[in-house]
């Protein structure tokens, strides 16, 4: 099965089901000497495990990273860094109800038409779940270009928005609410709109936006390995992921030049900062800014009809332990996404130079 490795110097392979014996990945060209802080990547999956509020899943998982190699004395050697997550509470019976059916929205029945088998417990290697390795790899990879913020944060639900730029949120407040929007009362009203759609059997889908500050300029490798197109590649591989726009996005397209261009002051930064970030696909020193949007979540706790092994459609319910909104937990994985295509891009600058 290809397509389990992301990076090109810094390089992360996954590995694991929902519902196997562990998760885990092996990271490559982590330069040695790092003095790691395993706190901060416990912080991380933290924010990402399930079952950490009333509007997540209620699987239970600490999602505890053991480390097998790569590391001696707190340092990282060099050398490739192995880990695992063992799954703790999985309830795989929970999924006996689809082996033979294929739910709508689901990759079930590509990935049989794919392989000609598939792993049908918790979706198995298509599962969300498997975003917690990326995590770990994310936590190390902020951990090498640590003078660069990445801040993530909800901010749709619905038709729910935040109506003000991203400079004028207080990004402590990110972490106050299990929704993470730094805007405190369109918080309030997020979360009583996902528990209202729990209530229902329903999901609903939602935007996070990302901002990336004290990025240097210089970083992409132009035409194809635009720094953008990477983040849009890293973004979009995140499951339920359905669009991701940067700086002025689609709203640009609607302007004209004279309204678009981001005319420079006497030190190379710019006045306005539609660009985001990004030009040439090469950074140049402001903040860079994007959408990523997130379909609901596929599995409804509501009959809804279903596709047979024997090309029959039937009423079926989903049965198990789900997120009816799963942007709230997708705020540090997007984050970490981020974080392996900027160390990636900071040890290629670091080669060029």
């Amino acid at each position: 099965m290809a397509g389990n490795s992301y990076g090109t110097l810094f390089k992360i392979t996954t590995f694991g089901e929902s519902h196997g014996e562990a998760l885990g990945g092996i990271i490559d060209g982590c330069p040695s000497g790092i003095e790691l802080d395993f706190n901060a990547i416990r912080v991380e999956m933290q924010r990402r495990k399930p079952g950490q509020s009333s509007i997540v899943t209620q699987r239970k998982e600490e999602d505890q990273v053991q480390f097998l190699s790569g590391i001696f004395e707190g340092k990282t050697t060099g050398t490739p860094i192995g880990f695992i997550i063992p799954n703790t509470n999985q309830k795989s019976d929970d999924y006996s109800h689809i082996k033979d059916t294929y739910r709508p929205s689901h990759a079930d029945y590509v990935y049989e038409k794919k392989y000609g088998f598939r792993d049908y417990r918790g979706g198995g290697r298509s599962s969300a779940r498997e975003t917690a390795s990326r995590v770990v790899a994310g936590a190390i990879a902020k951990q090498i270009i640590h003078d660069i913020k990445i801040t993530a944060f909800v901010s749709s639900v619905g038709t729910i928005f935040i109506d003000k730029p991203y400079q004028d949120l207080d990004f402590s407040k990110i972490e106050n609410n299990a929704v993470r929007c730094p805007d405190e009362t369109t918080a309030l009203q997020m979360e009583n709109y996902i528990k209202e759609i729990k209530k229902q059997g329903d999901t609903i889908g939602g935007t996070i936006t990302c901002v990336i500050q004290n990025v240097p300029a210089g970083l992409g490798e132009p035409v194809f390995d635009k720094l953008h197109a990477e983040l849009g590649k890293a973004m979009l591989s995140i499951n339920a992921v359905k669009g991701f726009e940067f700086g002025s996005g689609f709203c640009g397209a609607t302007m004209k030049g004279s309204e678009h261009n981001d005319l420079y002051n006497a030190d190379g930064s710019t006045i306005s900062n539609l660009s985001g970030g990004i030009q040439g696909g090469i950074s140049n020193g402001m903040d860079i800014y994007f959408r990523v949007a997130f379909k609901p979540v596929a599995t409804l706790l509501q009959k809804q009809n279903v596709l047979t092994s024997q090309n029959e459609i039937i009423k079926q319910q989903g049965k198990g332990r789900h997120d009816p909104c799963v942007v709230p937990r997708a705020v540090p994985i997007v984050e970490a996404m981020a974080a392996l295509v900027l160390a990636d891009f900071y040890l290629m600058n670091k080669i060029n130079k």
